[in-house]
């Protein structure tokens, strides 16, 4: 049994496999913008998880070799000095660190981050995303939000990797860190 007579396509299939080849080209050429925005969201995510694991030499690898990072405790400058930072850091008390020896296990801070906002230009790019931060430095270990803010970076792509080039944090618990009163980031 024939279903098509000869030299001719019903034309809603002539048009279905069109889409389907601009699909199939659309997708193996790559979308540079949704290419570019998952390696940033996947920078932001290695960040959290570096400073929560206490891991510096992961965290540092997430800014440009000059990279900033601009926070609550000041500024620091190039990879290498945030490096040294987070290990000085991590080794001190006081960096979401707690004398707490009650409960069945150490405490832990995890932080989080949502609405991320990415304009790309080229091999450069900005983004801002607000953080919040969970802890349970608490005898019974219950979760508790421990602070919240947002941030704000430059970022520029490197051999195929986004880096962050300035990283600044707002921390609205602190009034020096607060980001109240300020334009609209997400412009």
């Amino acid at each position: 049994m024939r279903l098509f007579t000869r030299g001719t396509l019903p034309r809603s299939l002539i048009f279905a496999a069109a889409m389907l080849a601009s699909v199939g080209t659309s997708a193996m050429a790559g979308d540079s913008f949704s290419d570019d925005r998952s390696k940033i969201e996947q920078l932001e995510a290695r960040y959290l998880f570096a400073m929560d694991f206490r891991d510096a030499d992961a965290y540092a690898d997430t800014f440009a070799k000059d990279g900033v990072l601009t926070w609550a405790g000041g500024v620091v400058k190039g990879r290498e000095a945030i490096r040294k930072f987070m290990q000085e850091q991590h080794s001190s008390a006081g960096f979401g660190d707690t004398k707490e020896t009650a409960g069945d296990h150490p405490p832990a801070a995890r932080h989080f981050l949502t609405n991320l906002v990415v304009k790309i230009d080229g091999n450069h790019a900005k983004s801002v995303a607000y953080w919040f931060e969970l802890g349970n430095n608490n005898p019974e270990r219950k979760p508790e939000l421990g602070a919240y803010g947002h941030f704000e970076n430059e970022l520029v792509k490197e051999d195929g990797e986004w880096y962050f080039q300035t990283r600044t944090i707002f921390n609205e618990q602190l009034k020096a860190r607060a980001a109240m009163g300020r334009p609209n980031p997400a412009h």
